[in-house]
């Protein structure tokens, strides 16, 4: 509750104006998101190259769209780069958004029957002068088999997503499901080991030996306070990248209660976000206590350089107070450390920089650094000490490869230092509800990925990926830096440590994804999953060759790609 006092505090005190109309935001993982990064690379709009901030805002992204949209038929330069497979995705996006187009097509005139699959994505959608409001059920039905294992894994997800607005002052979105799965055993281990649901926290026993079964609910409201400046108050997930992975803030775990601030103006977005997450806690999955609270501050200032260069700086910290909130923190400044110097804070400090570059409208280059704890001094003279906390991302993005139109590519490096993210106490470690807040792996790994999307037809979608780490796993009770729920104050004070120092782990995960799209946003999907992991000490999870099909609507996939 106080952490919520402080908000409403800093929305009053620093925007006491008048609210104006305002959007929802795309959930991450829909289709819509392969359709804007491969946009961003081709066609030349500054305003694209703000993606690194997700989940995207609705209503400037289809203004991006319908723009690029419009000058298909303008402008011969850019209706050339674009394939037929690209004017589809671009019209699908408009008929998803067409509460934000102008185009007179999308907009139909209503009557007690076009309330329904008006636009072809949406199932119930009505609108009025002072509101709007479009309600589609969630629906995730998948049926497998791994290979050595006697029992049928699956995914059972019904759910309605609800978007809308009010007076077109204030945007609202609630997002609810309920789940009941039963995972592939290399998942279960890991919830037997964190005692969560990855990517979404508390759950209970299902009625069957090794089910899972759980809720999930988001939920936000939106308001324009200015002509360049969102807030959004709610209860969902941020990404913070341009890569499959996120070393500052990902999407991999539990949802929580935030406070965002978007500021775009001129070449420069400047995103503020602050947080309520909980404690990593041995109690979390039990119920019936209060779990203890910790918060976050991040800000994010990115620039358009140039027009084919995007440049982001990242400042953030992870605190407690004893289920409060600091208000220093409230200060939407970047690079708030003087502030903490001055009162004496323990608090978990991480900078970074991140970076993408478009090369001749076919290629992205991308990457992040991130310092959790780096002396100069000591790089220089001991490389190798545990002070050294930092990890760094480096990405590319090359689209109708070979010029082969809507075949596209993906490489990704991720290395980071053992301890990175991991503090004193559970209070300030880089992690929520028990899991990783940012990469899935924690720390002291180097992570190769490899990924090819194709979409051969306008309603088939194929994917390949490819996963490959070391990581070096605690050992003997030993804490060699992996696991960021353990305090540095624990660590093994023997020999310098390296990336892959410890219980050496090496895994290989290779997935083939067929999704066919046999009505607006209603999929039918095959997946083959191959995952193999060994460790140096031998005794943990088998290799799994994992099968599954289903039926999708309107919600992106779960996956456990760790």
């Amino acid at each position: 509750m106080q952490f919520i006092k402080s908000v409403y505090t800093l929305v009053f005190f620093l925007f006491p104006v008048l609210l104006l109309g305002q959007s929802t935001y795309i959930p991450i993982g829909m289709k819509d998101y392969t359709l804007i990064e491969r946009l961003e690379i081709k066609v030349k709009d500054p305003d694209l190259y703000f993606s690194t901030i997700k989940p995207f805002n609705r209503k400037n992204y289809t203004r991006y769209i319908e723009r690029i949209d419009s000058l298909r038929y303008a402008d011969e330069s850019v209706a050339n780069k674009l394939s037929k497979v690209d004017e589809y995705n671009i019209e699908r996006f408009l008929t998803n958004n067409a509460e934000w187009t102008r185009r007179e097509d999308l907009n139909k005139p209503q009557n007690i029957f076009s309330h329904f699959f008006k636009s072809k994505g949406n199932f119930f959608e009505a609108k009025t002068p002072d509101f709007y409001i479009q309600a589609s059920p969630l629906l995730n039905m998948q049926y497998g088999n791994e290979r050595g294992y006697d029992k049928p894994i699956f995914q059972n997800t019904r759910g309605v997503y609800i978007r809308g607005r009010i007076a077109d002052k204030i945007g609202f979105d609630v997002y609810f499901t309920e789940n009941q799965e039963r995972d592939p055993r290399y998942v279960q281990q890991y919830v037997q080991n964190i005692k969560a649901i990855p990517g979404a926290g508390f759950y209970k026993p299902l009625g069957v030996i090794d089910g899972y079964d759980y809720t999930e609910v988001r939920g936000s409201v939106n308001w324009k306070v200015t002509k360049f400046i969102d807030m959004q108050f709610g209860y969902d997930r941020n990404f913070i990248g341009n890569g499959f992975r996120s070393l500052f803030m990902s999407d991999f775990s539990n949802n929580g209660l935030f406070m965002k601030i978007n500021t775009r103006i001129w070449k420069l977005n400047y995103e503020n976000i602050f947080m309520e997450l909980i404690q990593p806690n041995a109690f979390i999955a039990n119920g019936g206590r209060l779990l203890p609270r910790k918060y976050f501050r991040m800000n994010h200032l990115s620039i358009n350089a140039t027009k084919w260069l995007n440049l982001g700086i990242f400042d953030a910290v992870m605190f407690g107070r004893g289920d409060r909130f600091d208000f220093m923190y409230l200060n939407p400044v970047i690079f708030i450390m003087p502030g903490q110097q001055q009162i004496g804070s323990p608090d978990n400090t991480m900078l970074g920089i991140d970076f993408k570059a478009n090369i001749a409208k076919k290629i992205q280059l991308y990457g992040q650094v991130n310092f959790d704890e780096f002396f100069t001094k000591t790089l220089k003279e001991d490389p190798k000490s545990w002070n050294n906390k930092y990890g760094y991302q480096l990405g590319l993005k090359y689209i109708d490869i070979l010029g082969i139109k809507n075949v596209d590519l993906q490489l990704e490096l991720n290395r980071v230092r053992p301890f990175t993210y991991s503090h004193l106490d559970s209070s300030s470690n880089w992690t929520h509800y028990n899991q990783a807040f940012a990469h899935p792996l924690g720390a002291n790994f180097q992570e190769y990925i490899a990924i090819i999307r194709a979409q051969p037809l306008k309603r088939l979608y194929l994917n390949a990926r490819a996963i490959y780490y070391r990581q070096g796993l605690d050992s003997l009770g030993l804490n060699l830096g992996a696991n960021p729920l353990r305090s540095y104050q624990t660590r093994f004070r023997g020999t310098a440590l390296e990336v892959g120092s410890g219980n050496l782990a090496t895994s290989l995960m290779l997935t083939l994804q067929a999704s066919y799209e046999i009505a607006e946003n209603l999929f039918v999907d095959f997946t083959l999953n191959r995952r193999s992991f060994t460790t140096a000490l031998g005794g943990m999870s088998p290799d799994a060759t994992i099968f599954s099909g289903g039926i999708r609507w309107n919600i992106a996939r779960r996956e456990f790609p760790f």
